[in-house]
């Protein structure tokens, strides 16, 4: 796959959002950016989905369906894609790596495109936001996966280029995986529409999807925190 007549205004656009002068925000970046940070958040989603679904089969369904949307965006972009096509990370590429700034311990040999944070939390992000239909669930994943995908760009493991294909298959994998979730549901679920002042029309609790928000904020806190005593 040929780049060369985008590198460019990839180049361009990377040394916008990329590094800066700041040792906090260096480490909050690689806070962020390290899955383990979002074990709470995956904790409080798992937690929305066991509470607000009234079966066995339901909360496997979902659980099921999220975990397939991770694997599909991983297998794709870092088994099939990555490998053939071989383009280098900003951070690894010969002629263009002295021009970005890097944080230091943070490397990857694997390729650049396209990128498997954006695919993985956007096709989660949509998968959840689809499901839970809250303005306040929707902004909030939409806002963790870009979130992600600023860190890649601010550590220079991948270029923005990268980062848009990357979203543009998480979206389309959780799409897919949202309405083979409804086929599925439906077919042992009775269809139920939520008016509720205290619930979304999918039935998903507003205090249930607040503890999920309220980890979130108190993970970015940690972040801060962390980066902070670094």
């Amino acid at each position: 796959m040929d780049f060369t007549p985008i590198l460019p205004i990839d180049q361009w656009l990377l040394t916008f959002f990329n590094g800066s002068d700041s040792l906090f925000i260096d480490q909050v970046a690689v806070t962020l950016t390290d899955g383990l940070t979002w074990v709470p958040l995956y904790v409080a989603v798992l937690f929305l989905v066991v509470k607000n679904n009234d079966t066995m089969a339901q909360i496997m369904l979902t659980i099921v369906c999220a975990l397939v949307c991770v694997v599909i965006s991983s297998t794709v972009a870092d088994g099939i894609v990555k490998p053939l096509v071989g383009r280098p990370r900003p951070l690894n590429d010969p002629v263009f790596k002295d021009t970005i700034d890097t944080v230091a311990g943070m490397f990857s040999r694997q390729y650049s495109f396209f990128s498997g944070h954006a695919s993985n939390t956007f096709s989660l992000a949509l998968f959840l936001a689809l499901l839970i239909r809250s303005r306040l669930a929707t902004c909030l994943l939409v806002g963790w996966s870009l979130l992600n995908c600023w860190t890649r760009l601010y550590l220079g493991m991948h270029y923005p280029s990268d980062i848009l294909a990357g979203l543009l298959w998480g979206a389309f994998v959780g799409t897919v995986m949202y309405h083979l979730y409804r086929y599925l549901y439906y077919r042992f679920s009775p269809r139920i529409s939520y008016v509720s002042s205290q619930y979304t029309r999918t039935g998903y609790a507003y205090s249930d999807v607040d503890v999920m928000c309220s980890v979130f904020v108190f993970t970015l806190l940690y972040a801060v925190m962390k980066a902070l005593v670094h």
